[in-house]
């Protein structure tokens, strides 16, 4: 029987983070280090053991009755109890696989700092987004509004300066392109993407509405906004004579940083509504950022709080049935507790691959969970004792390398304004390169040493001090982190028909407008909320404490 080799050191970096880093981390010796850390969430093997459990039977002394049960406590379950809770309903469950609320918007906290485990900003709402903005209200965020309703948030919640900056050949340089050594063709080109840009903004259908809205809703769906789906990124760029690497380069960060995909993976929609759909007017920038140490589990910790006793976290919802009259719900705990709740509603804000796992629907859902494709992640807090040497241009709230595979660092005290002392870094990478699969396997199969390895052979090659100043490294490993808005997907049937009720079953997740955004699950979030009302409202029998 012949036995395949081992990956090398080598093997691994390089596939990780690109031959040339490897090469550069592997010419000097790996340094002896007695780090601490490990490996957190996501409780996939709970998950996946729960595939297994479909026909177990739950006696009758383990019903109970509610007359909402949502499925998931990330943005989109959380918003959804948000909005019952501001109607007045409270008979409702709130289901969560893992031992924390929030999803990819969860975070942590150390002795130096809270820090994010996904989602770490918000870009300030457009006026449209009245109801985001209420919940900004709601948080005591805002200091006012405009007279078109837009919000003027404190400024102590949006993000410092400096705010980027790229790693390039040895140097850091301000911002996201890199102007340093650019050729005048470089800059032409990037002149002629801003102005395209510029027509996307400066866009109405014959019904007023932007191309690129946030939330999607608010978008057009006129034939010329349409068109763009069906091609890539990449092709779109062709298409226009855009061929600058670094060019290139910054539009491919979007992508990899939003999506998780990269120029020939992503539709040429997504690619444009990242550049577009952020700035209220011709002529204006994007809007400013809303950050926190946590990132966004800021916005997990409100939402969670009104209905914290009816969020039942490390309780997984493995089969849900829609009976006719009621909807039978089996729960499992990760001790093993097996039990059932009956339900007048269900609102689904798990992600839709989970779907065909867990929904059994009596008139046969022909719906298929295949059409929707996730991007794996990996993302690592790394605690410093002191913040690595400034050279350049100053330690920003996000540090990116040109010439890495990774997305970079976020710095947690960015936001305390101090130039000093203990921090953390979030390290954030999308597995794109190769076939979900394989990236999704290599993600799951690499042992803590081998992606701290990674990080730091990442951070080394601008910090080269790193290894005497790390003190932990913990790594949360993200399986299906998000939708990836491929081309021909976003105005697919299969996207509209996934958020369509299927009987008493309603569906809520960012997933539903194939950008994992949280403007896009709370949107969900309140809406199917709003199903559900209507529907109690209109008859069903649900009880109203």
């Amino acid at each position: 029987m012949a036995f395949l080799p081992q990956p090398t050191r080598r093997d691994i970096l390089s596939a990780i983070l690109g031959a040339p880093i490897a090469a550069a981390a592997c010419a000097r010796r790996r340094p002896r280090m007695r780090l601490e850390g490990t490996i957190v969430g996501a409780s996939a093997a709970f998950g996946h053991e729960l595939r297994t459990r479909r026909e177990v039977q739950v006696p009758e002394a383990s019903w109970n009755r509610a007359g909402v049960v949502i499925v998931g406590a990330g943005i989109a379950g959380l918003s959804a109890a948000w909005a019952l809770e501001r109607a007045g309903y409270r008979d409702y469950i709130v289901l969560e696989l893992e031992p924390m609320p929030g999803g990819t918007s969860a975070g942590g906290r150390s002795h130096v700092s809270a820090f994010p485990w996904g989602a770490h900003y918000l870009p300030v709402p457009l006026a449209n987004n009245a109801a985001l903005i209420d919940l900004l209200d709601e948080m005591e965020l805002l200091e006012g509004r405009r007279e078109d309703g837009s919000p003027i948030v404190k400024e102590e919640h949006l993000c410092r300066d400096p705010q980027e900056r790229v790693f390039h050949r040895g140097k850091w340089h301000e911002g996201l392109y890199v102007h340093a050594g650019a050729s005048p063709e470089d800059l032409r080109q990037l002149a002629a993407f801003k102005r395209a840009i510029d027509a996307w903004v400066g866009f109405r259908d014959d019904l007023g509405r932007r191309a690129f809205a946030i939330p999607r809703s608010h978008s057009s769906d006129d034939e010329r906004v349409r068109a763009l789906d069906s091609v890539s990124m990449a092709e779109w760029l062709d298409a226009r004579g855009f061929d600058s690497p670094r060019l290139r380069w910054f539009v491919e960060y979007a992508c990899r940083d939003d999506y998780g995909t990269l120029l020939e993976s992503t539709s040429a929609w997504a690619g444009v509504f990242y550049f577009a759909s952020r700035v209220a007017k011709l002529g204006d920038d994007d809007e400013p950022l809303i950050t926190w140490p946590e990132g966004n589990a800021r916005f997990v910790a409100h939402l969670a709080r009104a209905g914290r006793d009816r969020i039942r976290t490390s309780h997984a919802a493995f089969r849900v049935r829609d009976n006719g009259p009621e909807v039978e719900v089996l729960t499992a705990a990760q001790d093993g507790t097996v039990a059932g709740i009956r339900a007048s509603r269900v609102i689904f804000a798990a992600q839709q691959f989970l779907r065909p796992h867990v929904l059994e629907s009596r008139d046969g859902d022909s719906w298929r969970a295949d059409k929707f494709e996730y991007s794996p992640w990996l993302v690592a807090n790394v605690e410093l004792r002191d913040r690595p040497a400034e050279r350049d241009f100053p330690l920003a709230w996000d540090n990116v390398f040109y010439e890495s595979r990774s997305l970079g660092y976020v710095c947690a005290t960015h936001q305390k304004g101090v130039a000093h002392g203990p921090t953390v870094l979030t390290w954030y990478y999308a597995l794109c390169h190769e076939p979900r699969e394989n990236e999704r396997r290599r993600l799951l199969e690499l042992d803590w040493s081998d992606w701290s390895d990674a990080v730091l052979s990442d951070l080394r090659l601008a910090h080269p001090e790193i290894d005497d100043l790390t003190l932990r490294v913990d790594v949360m490993r993200w399986g299906h982190a998000m939708v990836s808005p491929r081309p021909g997907f976003m105005f697919s049937d299969s996207l509209r028909d996934a958020a369509r009720p299927r009987g008493r079953i309603h569906f809520a997740n960012s997933d539903l407008s194939g950008l994992a955004l949280l403007e896009e699950a709370f949107d969900h979030g309140t809406r199917a909320a709003a199903e559900v009302l209507a529907a109690l409202g209109s008859g069903d029998a649900a009880r109203r404490p």
